[in-house]
């Protein structure tokens, strides 16, 4: 009898390197942005195979919907982005290239955002043998944006949440005035927080490298608005908190 085990290992923001598991295979890069004209509507992804075996892949597309907490799958395919080869078999210690290239609306209105899945497929095993298949997955973001459009993200407002630990954290509401979506790692975040009398009793700032060190990429869609939580613990859960956010180009 054999077992398949599928351990997903996803990514929406949080990754801050290529992606590696157990010495399997990883993928680079996890984020990528296209555009809809130009040289910058293609890129490619990278895999590696680090098995000692062959490695069968197959990479499929999933549009997404961004809404305030974050993004959902939507399981849909809409033919805007055309992946070849769809699949393939790496040989060991191998790296197999993957074209994305966006195939949509060329005057897109406002960015839109997918998953492109890299799969490792199940291996047909000798009849009568029975084994545990762990396979992989590794979903790579994948953002299109108008051309010739650029990011407007700023923080509307903030405010303090408990969090599971039951201590006190900043929830900032960010907010994208633009079509075009961005990144809050490419920029700073100022929190501070005032007691009950007005006195400042805390004050931070983090810079690109921290956010996404600490919260990830951090995406904002074009037009979205965003509640994101922050990780940084505050002296009191009776204070008054504010936020600033401004892009670093």
């Amino acid at each position: 009898m054999k077992v398949n085990y599928k351990h997903a290992l996803t990514m929406f923001c949080a990754a801050i390197a290529p992606y590696q598991a157990a010495q399997a295979m990883t993928v680079q890069p996890v984020v990528i942005d296209l555009q809809t004209a130009g040289r910058q509507m293609s890129q490619t992804i990278t895999v590696e195979n680090t098995f000692a075996t062959p490695l069968p892949v197959e990479l499929t597309v999933q549009e997404l919907e961004l809404g305030t907490d974050g993004v959902k799958q939507t399981g849909k395919d809409p033919g805007d982005l055309l992946v070849f080869p769809p699949q393939t078999i790496i040989a060991p210690g191998q790296t197999q290239t993957f074209r994305v290239q966006y195939v949509g609306d060329p005057a897109l209105a406002k960015s839109k955002h997918y998953y492109v899945t890299v799969a490792q497929l199940p291996i047909k095993l000798p009849e009568g043998q029975s084994a545990i298949q762990i396979l992989y997955n590794f979903q790579v973001l994948i953002s299109v944006g108008p051309l010739g459009v650029k990011p407007k993200i700023s923080a509307q407002g903030a405010e303090v949440t408990l969090g599971k630990d039951g201590k006190p954290y900043p929830t900032v509401t960010i907010v994208n005035a633009s079509s075009a979506h961005g990144y809050l790692s490419n920029g700073h975040l100022h929190v501070t927080e005032k007691d009950k009398s007005g006195g400042l009793i805390f004050s931070k700032t983090l810079s690109g490298a921290e956010i996404q060190q600490t919260m990830g990429f951090g995406l904002i869609g074009g037009g979205q608005t965003r509640r994101v939580a922050v990780p940084l613990v505050l002296p009191s859960a009776e204070g008054t908190v504010e936020a600033s956010f401004a892009l670093d180009n």
